[in-house]
């Protein structure tokens, strides 16, 4: 069985797959050592992927060390199944690599966008012809909530609900509708636009606040929570069969 690992700014997601489908899917806050001694003990994991943001993993890395799992680190050598073309894929996110990833292996040979609405949302575009052509980086929902507070004077800090309308008839209200009406257009937009240049696009929505960004957009997507997990496990299984 696999292990895949995604720590993210704010939260750890882990999955379980054997080798016809995904086992096991849990969530945490935060990176818990616990966590991972738990599945080791429930499921005879041989092989473990991490995609992460910190830098100090060494918790994690030791359990699955002394657990005797072979650990593979997600970075931009990694052998991907597909090419990346990004002037410097060092600093591309590890998250974003595995999200592609997953989407190269749902539609092959298809012109895909992805779109993880997370702390931040980024759109990353992979081409028919198996290339990653790039993506963009923009704020997420409770980062636009908290600019919208710490660099003014008075407005309060709001958080996302679905009581909004296309305007706001107070100071909560319009915060909330300015944000969230903002963030659903410019998604909305961003997939009309590439579905004017990209024959036939799919389009991906992810991250932690897609189900809730998913049930109020316009455009027709699929909603995958699972997507960067799902793709770890893809890289993990592609690297096995090819070295």
């Amino acid at each position: 069985m696999n292990l895949a690992i995604d720590i993210g700014n704010f939260s750890c997601k882990v999955g379980v797959y054997g080798p016809e489908k995904k086992e096991y899917v849990t969530y945490s806050p935060r990176p818990d050592n616990s966590l991972l001694e738990g599945i080791i003990s429930e499921y005879p994991v041989k092989r473990a992927i991490l995609s992460t943001v910190r830098r100090d993993n060494k918790m994690f890395m030791d359990a699955l060390k002394n657990a005797g799992i072979e650990i593979r680190i997600l970075n931009h050598k990694t052998r991907l199944p597909y090419t990346l073309q990004y002037e410097s894929p060092e600093t591309l996110g590890t998250d974003r690599i595995a999200a592609v990833a997953a989407a190269h292996n749902m539609f092959k040979e298809s012109n895909v966008l992805v779109i993880d609405a997370g702390t931040a949302v980024t759109y990353d575009l992979l081409t028919d012809d198996n290339i990653y052509r790039g993506g963009n980086i923009s704020p997420g929902l409770q980062m636009r909530f908290m600019a919208l507070h710490e660099y003014t004077g008075r407005l309060p800090l709001v958080s996302k609900d679905d009581s909004f309308g296309n305007l706001g008839v107070n100071t909560v209200d319009a915060i909330r509708s300015g944000v969230q009406t903002g963030l659903i257009f410019e998604i909305n937009n961003y997939i009309r636009n590439f579905k004017k240049r990209y024959i036939e696009l799919k389009v991906i929505l992810t991250g932690g606040d897609g189900e809730f960004l998913s049930q109020k957009m316009e455009e027709e997507h699929i909603h995958i929570p699972d997507l960067v997990i799902d793709g770890l496990n893809y890289i993990l299984n592609y690297n096995a069969k090819t070295y």
